[in-house]
């Protein structure tokens, strides 16, 4: 049958790989691509997966973290980032049980209210310490990002995958 589709049950994640992966977003988005109209924010975009993925090992504390680095990288506002990440975190965590049951598509529909906070969040603090408003291409990282969703969560869901050829002689 077409709509149904198989439901695996995936290896435990590596923390290496989790590491790995946010090293690897704080590191696209180091790219000079940044100053782009519609670059994506792949730092909260792989918070966001991890938040819904894996709640109990990625949580707040990383996220702030990952937020002050990003404020130090940009030279933003001290905290600017650390405050949207924060609440994409906790947003993420708090409706990853719902998130889950959906198919990828649906999926980034709820990602994509999230993004947008966060950046409504990041323009409403750079709007109140500049007094500047970003202007309404800004959004256009969200979209962008959620286009991305099903490829980041291919990805990074892809070292949890059983081998569909599974060798009978081993126990997982």
């Amino acid at each position: 049958m077409p709509g149904n589709r198989p439901h695996y049950i995936l290896l435990p994640v590596s923390p290496l790989f989790i590491t790995f992966s946010l090293v690897c977003a704080f590191m696209l988005n180091l790219l000079p691509m940044g100053r782009w109209v519609g670059a994506p924010d792949f730092v909260a975009l792989v918070l966001v997966f991890w938040g819904i993925h894996q709640p109990r090992k990625v949580g707040i504390g990383v996220a702030f973290l990952m937020g002050l680095l990003m404020d130090v990288h940009d030279a933003s506002l001290l905290g600017e980032n650390a405050l949207a990440y924060t609440l994409l975190s906790y947003l993420a965590i708090m409706i990853h049980r719902r998130v889950l049951w959906f198919r990828l598509m649906t999926q980034a529909m709820h990602v994509f209210p999230l993004l947008l906070l966060a950046q409504a969040v990041q323009a409403f603090v750079h709007f109140t310490a500049s007094g500047r408003f970003p202007g309404l291409l800004h959004f256009a990282e969200s979209v962008v990002a959620v286009s991305l969703w099903p490829v980041i969560t291919w990805l990074l869901l892809a070292p949890q995958r059983r081998a569909v050829d599974r060798d009978h002689t081993r126990p997982i």
